[in-house]
């Protein structure tokens, strides 16, 4: 494996922030320091070196958990209850911005709301930011965005003419999968911003915000290609939703996009019958 192979490969595995120049083993305990001073005349009798410390391994009651248990039904009734007080778009932003119920928001850099026009009729809904998404504030601006707007430019769409968002706001850190508790905690005000858009056409990109937003564990693979009608809360009629493969896995399986590019297909065709 040359250099570049390797670097790629830590970037794929998250490892795309340099902290320091070193790795630090947290796990092993801190060598003793010698007090400072003169040093002595005669060396000192051996003995026997005091007993170190031991560490028991990590299990799973004394590991650091990396991320919350899923939220209880009070945390995630607060949620509900914050995005359905919003009525418009930038209220729902700027509740977003001030929510402190979900601890992705620590972790990230910028939040990450949407892009394009909210008056399209036509809206699509990714996962989660990816770095270069966290850095800008903006979604789908990374490979997976340059792809995704190459395939709505092949429809005929741009950005002026739909609005793009994500099921998190706030980027997982390395990239990991949000946990449950992360989806349910953002869940509402993804659902409260469709309501107050209110599309005509709804794109589920990925099979995590399909999951969430339809409640079916159903493969993506299988999802893909049907439009179903989704039923959200705050709006009187369901909403015509396409589940459709994410382009973060086109880029790792390009075979995939033939699939990808008949589910567009039907995209036009269906606005173009309205």
């Amino acid at each position: 494996m040359d250099a570049l192979e390797a670097l790629r490969l830590q970037v794929e595995w998250g490892a795309d922030e340099a902290l320091a120049e070193a790795p630090v083993d947290r796990l092993s305990p801190a060598a003793p320091r010698a007090a400072p001073g003169p040093a002595p005349r005669a060396a000192a009798p051996p003995e026997d070196p005091p007993p170190q410390p031991t560490r028991p391994p990590p299990t799973p009651a004394n590991r650091a958990p990396t991320a919350l248990a899923p939220a209880g039904p009070a945390q995630v009734q607060r949620a509900r209850d914050i995005a359905a007080a919003c009525s418009t778009p930038v209220e729902l932003r700027q509740a977003l911005a001030a929510f402190d119920g979900c601890p992705l928001s620590a972790t990230a850099t910028n939040l990450v709301f949407s892009d394009g026009n909210p008056d399209a009729g036509l809206m699509l809904v990714g996962e989660a930011p990816g770095a270069e998404e966290d850095r800008v504030g903006t979604p789908f601006v990374g490979a997976s965005g340059q792809l995704l707007d190459r395939m709505l430019a092949s429809i005929g769409i741009d950005r002026t003419r739909c609005l793009i968002t994500n099921l998190l706001p706030w980027r997982p850190p390395g990239n990991r999968n949000p946990t449950d508790g992360e989806v349910q905690m953002c869940l509402p005000f993804v659902q409260r911003h469709i309501a107050l858009v209110r599309p005509r056409h709804l794109v589920l990109l990925g099979a995590m915000s399909a999951h969430a937003l339809t409640g079916t564990r159903q493969g993506i693979t299988r999802m893909r290609g049907k439009w179903l009608e989704l039923h959200v809360p705050g709006l009187e009629t369901p909403v015509p939703a396409l589940p459709m493969l994410h382009p973060a896995y086109l880029l790792h399986n390009p075979g995939a996009k033939r699939d990808a590019w008949a589910d567009w297909l039907l995209l036009r065709r269906t606005m173009d019958k309205k």
